[in-house]
């Protein structure tokens, strides 16, 4: 990416990036200075710039239901789909400040979490 001048970087949902390389892809994206924007807060307090994506807290609390419901004798067929109803924004202002970056006010004054 470096080579190619990449200019930013969407780093989406995937289980071996968010528990394996999350740690390594956010010190090369760091090192490389290249802003990445993740699905999840766990990248921003390890030191990404920004995330945008569901609670997971919620997530697994509705998980948590679903296997409670079950376990009471109902058919995981006749459970409804259930889609996320809250996104979080989560912006990491010490990453924007080594990447020469600044967020506008209107935008930290939309975000769930500011991390100095």
């Amino acid at each position: 990416m470096d080579q190619l001048k990449v200019g930013a970087l969407l780093v989406g949902t995937d289980p071996l990036f968010a528990f394996l390389l999350r740690d390594r892809i956010v010190a090369l994206a760091s090192r490389y200075k290249i802003p990445a924007a993740y699905d999840s807060r766990s990248y921003v307090e390890a030191g990404g710039l920004i995330s945008y994506g569901t609670n997971l807290s919620d997530t697994w609390r509705q998980a948590g239901t679903y296997v409670g419901r079950i376990l009471k004798g109902e058919k995981p067929s006749d459970l409804p789909i259930v889609q996320e109803a809250r996104y979080e924004m989560v912006i990491n202002l010490e990453a924007a400040k080594a990447l020469g970056l600044a967020f506008s006010p209107g935008l930290l004054a939309t975000a769930d979490d500011v991390i100095e």
